[in-house]
């Protein structure tokens, strides 16, 4: 079995993008030093060896946020707040970046649900929090738990537009299964593309900084409560024949050609989907590998063209059953392929995984018409997330 010596590298969030963010990702650094061989389907036998991530901490900006709640109140103010009102944990949000074209923001992150917070009631206080991708739009309201429905949320994202004017949104994106018929409605009554997804980064790095930095210091904080809501691990279903592949290897690029790969998708518009690797506050060296899984096919484009619908978040190695897992939407798993189990299979997907814990959960899914392709007909930049703390 191939020996494998690693440490989890340290991602971090580029605070000046969020308003009083300071989230540690991981811890450390990573060294790998054991190679990575191809699939037994490939005809393909790559060395691979993975670099050291470099990953700043950055600076943390003031925050923009509303006047604290009684009872859960809407009552919203400007930038001009106090350090007091900063510090506040039952502040509501409500920011708008200067410099950001409104017109531009077509695609929301949205989360609607309860946190671990107690009311004067003795119930669980339900928050809406809204961004955009890249942080540029900001907003969280507090809600009491007996108005919870597709009207209150309605009414809610009508009001996002009107006190930050800002036009409604073509896409929201979600990440709850739970909330679905409610977001769903909402969002389709107002002309709104509901997307359910687990690619709300921005939105679960918020979420995870509301947490430490919101939550627990809010008076009605309820320590050791459970999400209401859990997120969904569902276990992994049969692939549609649509979505089957001939041949798939793993391999790594260094971050480079992950940069151009990024690059050409964005200019191109092709199949595939990218992340804002500057929110993250990755700075990787160029020569640093980045593990992936690449998949080839006479029929790539379609193929791709099928991925491209289906909001890939993940591929992960499943080593008990010797199956590779692909995760899409929000709950939906799929065995994306399968390995006959030996010492050498397994320790290429252990490797594989740890390369993966190594790049801060990085990784990628490249389709192709061969796997000696030096084009990529869709390219999908993946990050393995932690659950939502709430």
């Amino acid at each position: 079995m191939t020996s494998i010596s690693f440490k989890m590298a340290s991602l971090t969030i580029n605070t000046s993008r969020i308003k009083l963010f300071k989230i540690p990702f991981h811890s450390s650094s990573t060294h790998i030093k054991s190679p990575f061989y191809s699939n037994s389907l490939s005809t393909k036998s790559p060395k691979y060896h993975l670099g050291t991530l470099t990953l700043p901490l950055n600076s943390v900006s003031e925050s923009s946020v509303s006047s604290p709640t009684e009872s859960i109140n809407d009552k919203n103010i400007d930038d001009n707040n106090s350090d007091d009102d900063d510090d506040d944990p039952t502040a509501e949000v409500s920011y708008l970046d200067p410099d950001t074209d409104p017109e531009s923001l077509t695609e929301w992150e949205l989360d609607f649900c309860s946190r671990p917070i107690l009311d004067i009631r003795g119930k669980k206080i339900w928050e809406l929090v809204v961004c955009d991708s890249s942080l540029s739009l900001q907003y969280t309201k507090y809600f009491p738990n007996n108005v919870i429905n597709s009207i209150t949320l309605k009414d809610a994202i009508v009001s996002i537009c009107d006190e930050l004017d800002v036009p409604l949104p073509e896409k929201i994106r979600f990440f709850r299964s739970q909330m679905q018929t409610i977001i769903t409605k909402a969002c389709k009554e107002l002309g709104i593309k509901p997307i359910p997804s687990k690619r709300c980064l921005s939105l679960l790095l918020w979420l995870e900084e509301r947490y430490e930095t919101v939550y627990k210091k809010h008076p009605g904080f309820q320590k050791g409560s459970k999400p209401l809501l859990a997120l969904d691990n569902p276990f992994p279903m049969d692939l549609p024949d649509s979505l089957y592949g001939e041949k798939w290897a793993f391999v790594q690029l260094p971050f480079s050609e992950v940069k151009k790969e990024i690059s050409t998708l964005e200019k191109s518009f092709a199949f595939g989907a990218s992340l804002d690797l500057d929110l993250l506050g990755i700075e990787i060296d160029d020569s640093t590998l980045i593990p992936g899984l690449a998949v080839a096919t006479s029929r790539a484009r379609p193929l791709a063209a099928w991925m491209n619908g289906l909001e890939v978040c993940s591929v992960e190695a499943d080593l008990g059953r010797a199956n590779l897992v692909l995760s899409v939407g929000i709950a939906t798993r799929y065995v994306y392929a399968s390995y006959k189990k030996s010492s050498v299979t397994t320790s290429e997907a252990e490797a594989w995984e740890a390369a993966k814990k190594g790049s801060g959960g990085l990784h990628f899914l490249a389709i192709q018409d061969s796997l000696d392709s030096d084009d990529c007909v869709g390219f999908w930049l993946l990050l393995d997330m932690p659950p939502s703390p709430v």
